[in-house]
């Protein structure tokens, strides 16, 4: 494994091969494009299948990634985003079966109607065309962004990090059976076969027009460097600073049972909280058994006067920790006002990502739900759901947080634009 590592990153002309491979994505998204519900879906089943079949040999690789960065001294957070098991893959497995049964997006007629003149206009769904999918260490990306570009007819260039090298090649050799089993272009599925970092510069150039939008998955730096430097659109997936609000007429064992999933569950994905806000007007029965919940459960804590007073091992919060993804067992916490208050923190601090209100308040949670401007917001369920398997649609290939073309959980139907088709019987305009 290590000697075809250093073949492939070795020697070759990276500008050249990029645009190879951005050419050979062009026309498969061309083919696939046309291609039929039914074929897709035969390339799906197949990818599944392949998926379940080699899991050893997905495992393998992965166990070789995960010992090197483990050499390298990664932190616990950043090995658990990284690693593979037979559940994960598993999941992975599922949630393609699950891609398969959604409905087609391309070709549906989202609206319809007729003119005085008698022409009938509809706007349909079509592919967007080359998606690059830019991430970093979760080789799931590679299966997640695969079939669900393949779904929504669109080919895709995947570059994943470095350190997922190997457990994103045994992916995609699952990828590209199940493509070859079905009759389609292999090409419609691409992994950048190098761990040369300059390929990402090349991807964010558009090479001469080939991409047709690029999505980041991975932290606040990648992010940053692909929307400063794109030459094509870009699917923001900006960091999770997510925040749970228990209000004041919380059920303390519903807020604790939310707060410690929504935070310790997988402390390293983007839908982890990373902020904890107490209403005072019921703090004096929440605080304390929300801090010790969590301190126990091995969660460092941090934060205001108020918290640091209920325990001694809360340590203090600075300004810098209510706009920090920690992506570890870390939460900055404080006490609020009110629901204005706790309101106006996520709007300065959040990063419209996802945010939770804990409330037995009706009023309350619904004025939560609509001034909270995140792309995913929860009454009384943990920020863990922000993910795109966990909203039906089998996988996402990130959480968008902007406001243009998607937001939230990017599945198949998201990876769609529209055209309009016009039907006349020989008008002509006067």
């Amino acid at each position: 494994m290590t000697a075809s590592l250093k073949a492939v990153d070795g020697g070759a002309d990276l500008p050249a091969l990029m645009n190879e491979l951005a050419a050979g994505a062009r026309t498969a998204a061309r083919v696939l494009s046309l291609a039929s519900p039914e074929q897709k879906n035969r390339a799906l089943e197949a990818t599944e299948r392949a998926i379940r079949k080699h899991a050893d040999a997905i495992l393998a690789a992965n166990a070789e990634d995960v010992a090197e960065v483990r050499a390298g001294g990664a932190t616990s957070a950043f090995v658990d985003r990284l690693t593979l098991t037979q559940g994960r893959i598993d999941l992975m497995a599922d949630g393609i079966a699950t891609v398969r049964k959604i409905p087609d997006p391309v070709g549906v007629v989202t609206e319809s109607w007729q003119r005085p003149n008698g022409m009938t206009i509809e706007r349909v769904r079509v592919p967007l065309g080359v998606v690059a999918v830019i991430f970093e260490s979760r080789p799931n990306v590679a299966a997640d962004a695969g079939v669900l570009c393949l779904k929504s007819g669109n080919a895709v260039i995947l570059r994943g990090g470095s350190d997922s090298f190997r457990s994103c090649r045994a992916i995609h050799a699952c990828l590209a059976q199940g493509l070859r089993e079905a009759g389609l272009p292999e090409a419609s599925i691409t992994l950048v076969p190098t761990r040369d970092r300059a390929a990402v510069g090349l991807l964010l150039t558009g090479l001469n027009g080939a991409i047709d939008v690029i999505v980041p998955r991975g932290g606040k730096s990648l992010v940053a460097r692909v929307e400063a430097e794109a030459r094509v659109p870009v699917f923001a997936h900006l960091e999770g600073v997510n925040h749970v609000y228990v209000e004041q007429s919380a059920n303390l064992e519903m807020a604790k049972s939310i707060v410690l999933n929504a935070k310790m569950r997988r402390p390293g994905v983007c839908g982890a909280a990373e902020t904890l806000l107490i209403d005072r007007a019921g703090s004096a029965t929440s605080l304390k058994p929300l801090i010790e919940m969590l301190i126990d459960a091995g969660c460092e804590v941090r934060g205001d006067e108020t918290v640091q007073r209920t325990d001694l091992r809360v340590k203090p919060a600075s300004e810098e920790d209510w706009d920090t993804e920690y992506e570890d067992a870390i939460i900055a916490a404080r006490i609020v006002d009110g629901l204005d208050e706790a309101i106006a923190h996520i709007h300065r601090h959040g990063s419209h990502h996802t945010d939770a209100i804990v409330t037995e308040d009706p009023k309350a949670a619904q004025k939560f739900l609509n001034e909270v401007d995140s792309a995913i917001v929860l009454h009384n369920a943990s920020t863990q759901f922000a993910d795109g398997g966990e909203f039906g649609f089998g996988a996402e290939i990130g959480i968008a947080t902007g406001k243009f073309h998607a937001r939230g959980p990017v599945g198949a139907e998201q990876l769609t634009s529209f055209k309009y088709r016009v039907h006349g019987t020989g008008q002509t305009r006067p």
